[in-house]
């Protein structure tokens, strides 16, 4: 007789449980980064840019520095990283200045496409075809988009479309990222690269443009940073407990608290085009999530049945 030997690599609850109070947390604190960067009010995009990569540059800077390999770079990588420092300072200064035009909730939800603007890169950059259902559920993130965009608003669309290409810029850095990765670099190295970047971009912006900063505003800009930071090792403190495919739906709690600051402390009431557009994009969102469960809970079923065979 033969003992059927089930396989299931289902997460723990206490795991589970952590691992979505870590990504709430980052969520909270990457929508704090976004809400004090809008207080610090009219200083320039690439301002803001360099000082919030600057704290994450000098905390990655710290970690290398305490590891065993320091500052070794994999040359195989190195162009993956290369490219995710370029898309993700792209979008960075898109999102940035999208933030200091728009909605906070808009600004947030634009930025949240970048998971199936991941889904499209991958296609060029991994070689991995998305199926139906993947493709569909982009066309719906989309639509969604153009709730939000307003594209009829001719001059007042530009804002939003800016926006968009920082969720375009994110989804392709973060498909370089699982490159790199995947190719044995550690996720580290990539931080401090990619801050590293971005600072040498911003600093000439920084150095002829340079806006003397009131002490409101370096409060302001501190607070950024340590959001930011906060979000950082959050995000990582969550993956660490439970895989993104099972808690990643939860960091669009970020647009609830982003709304949450905009109608507080700006009186910024979204529209109900805006809406709609959050709830067809967050849906997307969700049901890439469920499918990804489901599709993962299959495969395992296969693998085991093969295993018995």
């Amino acid at each position: 007789m033969t003992v059927k030997k089930e396989s299931t690599n289902k997460t723990p609850k206490n795991k589970m449980a952590m691992g979505i109070f870590h990504i709430l947390l980052a969520a909270f604190s990457f929508s704090l980064m976004t809400l004090f960067l809008k207080l610090a009010g009219d200083l320039p995009t690439m301002e803001k840019a360099f000082f919030r990569n600057f704290v994450a540059l000098f905390l990655a800077l710290i970690l290398l520095a305490r590891s065993e390999e320091k500052f070794k770079i994999n040359k195989k990588t190195f162009p993956s990283v290369l490219f995710r420092c370029m898309f993700g300072t792209a979008g960075l200064i898109a999102n940035f200045w999208a933030i200091d035009r728009l909605g906070l909730a808009d600004s947030n939800m634009l930025n949240k496409m970048s998971p199936f603007f991941a889904i499209i890169m991958s296609i060029f950059i991994l070689k991995e075809k998305p199926n139906v259902v993947e493709s569909l559920l982009v066309v719906m993130a989309f639509v969604g988009v153009v709730f939000i965009v307003k594209p009829g608003m001719g001059l007042a669309s530009i804002p939003a479309l800016v926006g968009l290409f920082g969720g375009f810029g994110a989804g392709t850095a973060y498909t370089f990222l699982r490159k790199a990765t995947s190719g044995g670099e550690r996720g580290t190295v990539v931080v401090m690269c990619f801050s590293l970047f971005s600072c040498l971009v911003t600093l000439p912006f920084l150095v002829i443009n340079f806006e003397p900063m009131t002490t409101k505003q370096l409060i302001f800009m501190v607070l950024a940073g340590v959001g930011a930071m906060g979000g950082q090792v959050n995000i990582t403190a969550a993956y660490s407990h439970a895989p993104a495919k099972e808690i990643s739906v939860y960091d669009y709690a970020q647009v609830i608290f982003a709304a949450i600051w905009g109608i507080w402390i700006f009186d910024e009431i979204p529209d109900i085009l805006s809406i709609i557009g959050y709830v067809i994009i967050i849906s997307a969102g969700v049901i890439r999530w469920r499918y990804g469960l489901h599709k993962t809970k299959d495969d395992n079923k296969e693998t085991g049945d093969e295993e018995q065979k």
